[in-house]
């Protein structure tokens, strides 16, 4: 076995770092512009200035410049520390994602529940609409009680009734295989 016959195999690593989903912040020396308008930490206006000059600014005070705004005419920049920007910016955006995502709360019961199981059921519903959520209100059919399905809708009806002062049915009662289900939004 000659040793020339033999294959290598060259292994390549790749050690930078993967691009990050947030955008880019640029800070300091990062920021690309000749002239920037910069925001003292106060939030006064010092004025449009050199990049050179911000920076000796930010530096003087102990703290970073910033970029905030890069699309305006000449880019905005704040004079700040860098990382509670950082971590305000990423406090702002959890909570309004937070804020945005609106819930829905499923309520389930069958064609043939009890009119104390109804009326139990019925308070969740209330409850959760009272909270601002939407609820999805599903009756179920099982086995042979498929073949009545008026005596769902009735069921379904007869709930929409009853909370009708607080929330409004999206649409009428619509079957999606063994149920059947509306769904409740607060007026």
């Amino acid at each position: 076995m000659r040793p020339s016959s033999r294959r290598r195999c060259l292994i390549r690593r790749d050690f930078r770092t993967p691009p990050s989903r947030e955008p880019a912040i640029r800070v300091n020396n990062l920021i690309r512009a000749q002239e920037v308008r910069v925001i003292d930490a106060d939030g006064s206006q010092v004025g449009i200035l050199p990049l050179r000059e911000a920076i000796k600014v930010a530096e003087s005070r102990g703290l970073d410049l910033v970029e905030v705004s890069a699309t305006a005419n000449p880019p905005v920049c704040r004079v700040t520390d860098f990382d509670k920007y950082r971590y305000a910016q990423k406090k702002k955006s959890h909570d309004s994602k937070k804020h945005t995502i609106s819930m829905i709360k499923e309520v389930k019961m069958g064609s043939a529940t009890g009119q104390h199981d109804v009326d139990f059921k019925t308070a969740h519903i209330k409850r959760f609409v009272g909270e601002g959520h939407r609820v999805k209100l599903t009756v179920s059919f099982r086995g042979r009680a498929i073949t009545h399905p008026e005596l769902g809708r009735a069921l379904i009806e007869r709930i929409i009734a009853t909370v009708t002062d607080i929330a409004q049915a999206e649409g009428t009662p619509r079957m999606e295989g063994r149920n059947m289900s509306v769904l409740l939004t607060p007026r």
